[in-house]
């Protein structure tokens, strides 16, 4: 009966140790530099936590990543823990976030207002604020009840900890920070 007890245990413990591992694994970092990109273009596949860089058509690299505390669904009010979904666009870097480096992402979008706005989320001069800051691809009105201050930035990858952005390692963020420009496209899928 010992002998069955410890096997039992054993057994659990190993199992136990397979499930996590599997679950919190983790693509080793592969320090190669991105080129310079002509027509640089983001996308995130968050069922998959993978942020892909186009040049153009051409696939050049893909980074793991790691998204809201909330990961499932598209971003619907401040504090959701979700991370946004659909078209956006980078409308700043900034080199002195508190995690690293960042790129900021252009949430909430035309829909995000007008869905605010139908869902007396936020004002008609919210709305309006936020479509014209799009139109001229600038930052969006970042501090409503949408929320805001969606970010792609540093601070690592171990599991979905963000309020809502997408992380990657340090080095990473710096690979990314290095070659994309203010205005690069990014899109958000499920």
């Amino acid at each position: 009966m010992k002998k069955l007890i410890i096997s039992l245990i054993i057994f659990v413990v190993l199992l136990t140790a397979f499930y996590v591992s599997g679950h919190f694994f983790v693509m080793p970092f592969e320090n190669s530099a991105l080129p310079d990109l002509q027509n640089p273009r983001l996308v995130i596949k968050k069922a998959q936590r993978e942020l892909l860089v186009f040049d153009g058509e051409e696939h050049v690299k893909t980074y793991s990543i790691v998204l809201g505390f909330s990961p499932t669904g598209d971003k619907d009010i401040e504090g959701d823990g979700r991370t946004p979904e659909g078209e956006f666009y980078i409308f700043t870097k900034n080199d002195q976030s508190r995690f690293f480096l960042s790129l900021g992402v252009s949430y909430p979008s035309i829909e995000d207002a007008k869905r605010g706005l139908a869902e007396n989320l936020i004002s008609q001069q919210e709305h309006d604020q936020i479509i014209d800051a799009i139109s001229e691809k600038k930052m969006p009105l970042q501090k409503t009840k949408l929320g805001g201050e969606i970010y792609i930035h540093g601070g690592g990858i171990i599991a979905d900890w963000t309020d809502g952005c997408i992380a990657l390692r340090n080095e990473e963020i710096q690979q990314l920070f290095n070659v994309i420009p203010v205005g690069t496209p990014v899109i958000i899928q499920p």
